[in-house]
């Protein structure tokens, strides 16, 4: 079977400098907590990993949002499917794949430092974190992006001290999940159930998947047709249309405040074949992505 360790359409990846990360873990802030590569695998086929006990010089962030894997810590195997995350710990042997059928997509994060061990404890096995209506998980994943946008940025003092800083906050919204979805007020905003409010919610939090309309009404426990009637009777958009424009709207983002390749935001939003976002961006924004991207806006 084929393997590989990168080259996936979409991917994202940054490797620091090593003269910068030995300077950086010597500071007060880098040696608590510092990155060494940071990165995003998109339908990752085919991705394998294998290292020695060795070799392992880092503990391994892998947060997989779509599809599905497995990891092996010295002979202890365990499958990964979406929503979990896991940390492959520092000076063990180990190694990673996707699922050759449903191949996984993943954000990841390699890191090291004195506090790396207190973030990694109870990640060796698979933490769920699935999405709810409290669950805050778009939030995560911008914070991620915060953190790989300014690494891309550069490699200054400011820059890499914000990096951790915001890794910290990424950390304890894992470690401490269920203080950080209580910070979201969404039950004390909304006392009174919303059926379509609840629907939004849980498309703006897998505006990354490729959802299906039973998905979505099964999520608000309603069937197909009757969710479908409610949702169109309050938006004026059925539900996969409205999904569409919520999927078009994060890239208008990615495309303004990011220099992400159009493919790159394709597969960040969940179209796998960029073409097709092409297709469908022009048709909702009235200019194809890099038209739209040259515009001045503000």
């Amino acid at each position: 079977m084929a393997k590989i360790k990168s080259g996936f359409m979409g991917e994202r990846a940054i490797v620091l400098p090593t003269p910068i990360i030995d300077e950086f873990k010597i500071s007060d802030l880098g040696s608590l907590l510092h990155i060494t590569d940071i990165g995003f695998y998109p339908k990752a086929s085919f991705h394998f990993r294998k290292r020695t006990k060795e070799e392992a010089m880092q503990y391994i962030l892998m947060y997989c949002v779509e599809g599905e894997g497995w990891f092996d810590i010295e002979n202890q195997v365990q499958k990964v499917i979406a929503n979990q995350v896991f940390v492959l710990p520092k000076a063990k042997a180990h190694s990673y794949g996707s699922n050759r059928k449903n191949p996984w997509t993943i954000y990841w994060i390699h890191f090291d430092g004195e506090r790396a061990r207190f973030f990694s404890d109870g990640l060796d096995k698979p933490l769920l974190v699935s999405p709810e209506k409290d669950s805050r998980l778009e939030d995560r994943f911008k914070l991620f992006e915060e953190i790989f946008s300014t690494l891309k940025n550069g490699y200054s003092k400011n820059n890499l001290e914000f990096s951790i800083t915001a890794l910290f906050y990424f950390f304890g919204s894992l470690k401490y999940l269920s203080t950080y979805r209580a910070c979201n007020n969404f039950n004390q905003l909304h006392p009174q159930r919303d059926v379509v409010d609840e629907a939004i919610h849980f498309m703006r939090e897998n505006v990354r998947k490729r959802l299906t309309l039973k998905e979505i009404a099964d999520f608000v426990g309603f069937s197909v047709s009757h969710f479908s009637a409610l949702f169109q009777r309050k938006t004026g958009y059925s539900p996969l249309n409205y999904l569409i424009h919520l999927k078009i709207q994060e890239a208008c983002h990615h495309l303004d405040f990011s220099d992400m390749k159009v493919n790159q935001i394709s597969m960040l939003v969940g179209f796998d074949d960029p073409f097709y976002f092409s297709r469908i961006f022009t048709k909702t924004m009235g200019s194809s992505p890099s038209d739209y991207r040259k515009k001045k806006k503000g």
